[in-house]
């Protein structure tokens, strides 16, 4: 492994570490958002390999795919990671259990973009089919079928409610969707490229857009109008974050990090990263951490959130566009904020209207009854082969055990050393395995009494059907 740092100084932004992590030619990847330290990889060799950020050794593999896996996306709680192929099929694995869950046919082309529902046990499919598709975990068809894009569907985010899905395409257009309806909201016309990626704010009604014009897009979802479009990457923007408070976008290409800020429109600070194709970006311990490959390899970014501006003056300096001071954000007359906040479900529903669809509608793929036969079969290829137990444990078995006192938070991942500097933390650029030092530790704070698993039936006991009921009972359940 060598190490990068975007100055000789400062050390802002420097690259983590570098390894195989395919037997041939990756094609996707994916960060664990909740931790930021677990990462999927999957590609030609019809294999997903799970990996500890900063370690080089993989912890299990997953096998079952006949086809090349085009798409991959971890779980809210990254229990549960699904991978879509080159066919159109996708399957899902429990992690923790190391067995495959569910294996979805239906699309009929590759599967470009994945996302689980934040509170239910559903799954959001697209495809170069211009499908998009939700599937209820807890069956084998889907539930709906979305169908509006011309071209390919690149992106897909669920609203931090659960209500809505948004989904950005190579026709330019961001499309947002009412879950329950089945039907398009709105649609977002101002890119003239295809569109990659989309995000929705964490807090407030608002979604931004990256595109291959090299823009990002930020829309009104109270509006639906576009508030603001901010510009700067020479490349196309392949990947765009919101901070965890939401109050500045991360946007990743080819060569920097930018930090855009809205109302008024600005680039509050630009960091040289020589990450490439960059495919995923998590935060944590305010770091951000970036991830691309090229052919067989991985290689892994850390970006020091602490000395990257998010408001006002620039740390590099020269780099930054505008540091103005900035003006205070419109209010109404009232003072309330420009923008409402989304309102996150409870446990309760208040009526149980429940529309049952027939049996035809859940004939997956389209057209075609796959027997319980078959779909058995089909789930006894399939594996989870575990290579590193110690790993295997510390990550995807601490739940198990009852949680008495508070978790701790993993330790950021340390800088290389300033130049000049002697440190045994240099080491961590050129070894891995047993000489590396001990910087991984997951913990998810979720995982408490309060949130047990049931390995048996796959469920967490009765939220996710409440969570369900509440967000689209009076509109349809699956029977």
């Amino acid at each position: 492994m060598t190490s990068m740092a975007a100055s000789s100084t400062t050390k802002i932004a420097w690259r983590l570490q570098e390894f195989e992590a395919q037997s041939s030619s990756i094609s996707c990847l994916a960060l664990g958002k909740s931790s930021g330290r677990l990462l999927a990889t999957g590609g030609e060799d019809c294999r997903v390999n799970i990996w500890a950020v900063s370690k080089a050794n993989c912890i299990m593999s997953l096998t079952g795919h006949k086809n090349p896996v085009e798409s991959i996306h971890f779980n809210v709680s990254e229990e549960q990671v699904a991978a879509g192929s080159q066919s159109g099929s996708i399957r899902v694995w429990d992690l923790e259990a190391a067995k495959i869950l569910r294996t979805l046919m239906g699309h009929k082309a590759n599967i470009t973009s994945l996302g689980f529902h934040p509170f239910g046990d559903f799954l959001a499919s697209s495809s170069m089919d211009t499908n998009i598709k939700l599937w209820d975990l807890r069956r084998k068809g889907y539930v709906f079928r979305y169908k509006g894009h011309t071209q390919a569907v690149r992106s897909l985010a669920f609203s931090p409610d659960g209500k809505w899905l948004a989904s950005a395409s190579d026709d330019c257009t961001v499309k947002l969707w009412d879950l329950a309806q089945g039907k398009t909201i709105t649609e977002f016309k101002s890119h003239t490229a295809a569109v990659n990626i989309v995000q929705f704010h964490p807090n407030e009604y608002l979604l931004a857009s990256g595109s291959s014009d090299r823009t990002i897009k930020l829309w009104d979802l109270e509006k639906f109008t576009m508030i603001g479009s901010l510009e700067g990457d020479t490349t196309p923007v392949r990947c765009i974050c919101f901070s965890p408070d939401g109050s500045c976008l991360y946007s990743g290409a080819t060569d920097s990090l930018r930090v855009f800020g809205w109302e008024p429109d600005r680039c509050f600070d630009a960091v040289p990263v020589s990450w490439g194709k960059v495919s995923d970006l998590a935060i944590c311990n305010q770091q951000l951490i970036g991830v691309s490959h090229q052919l067989s390899s991985v290689s892994s970014y850390v970006v020091d959130l602490k000395r990257v501006k998010k408001s006002g003056g620039a740390v590099i300096q020269g780099i930054i566009q505008d540091d103005q001071p900035l003006t205070e954000p419109k209010k109404d007359p009232k003072g309330a904020a420009l923008r409402k906040n989304y309102e996150r479900p409870t446990t309760t529903c208040r009526s149980q209207r429940l529309k049952h669809r027939s049996e035809s509608d859940r004939r997956s793929p389209e057209g075609e009854r796959r027997s319980p036969s078959e779909d058995e079969a089909d789930e006894k290829l399939s594996s989870a082969e575990i290579h590193n137990a110690e790993d295997y444990k510390a990550i995807f078995q601490p739940k198990s055990a009852i949680s008495r006192t508070p978790p701790k938070m993993s330790e950021p991942f340390p800088a290389p050393p300033e130049d000049g500097e002697s440190s045994t933390a240099s080491r961590f650029c050129e070894t891995s395995g047993d000489d590396a030092p001990p910087t991984f530790q997951f913990i998810d704070e979720t995982r408490t009494i309060n949130h047990v698993f049931d390995s048996e039936k796959h469920t967490t006991q009765k939220h996710t059907t409440e969570v369900f009921q509440l967000l689209f009972c009076g509109y349809w359940v699956v029977s």
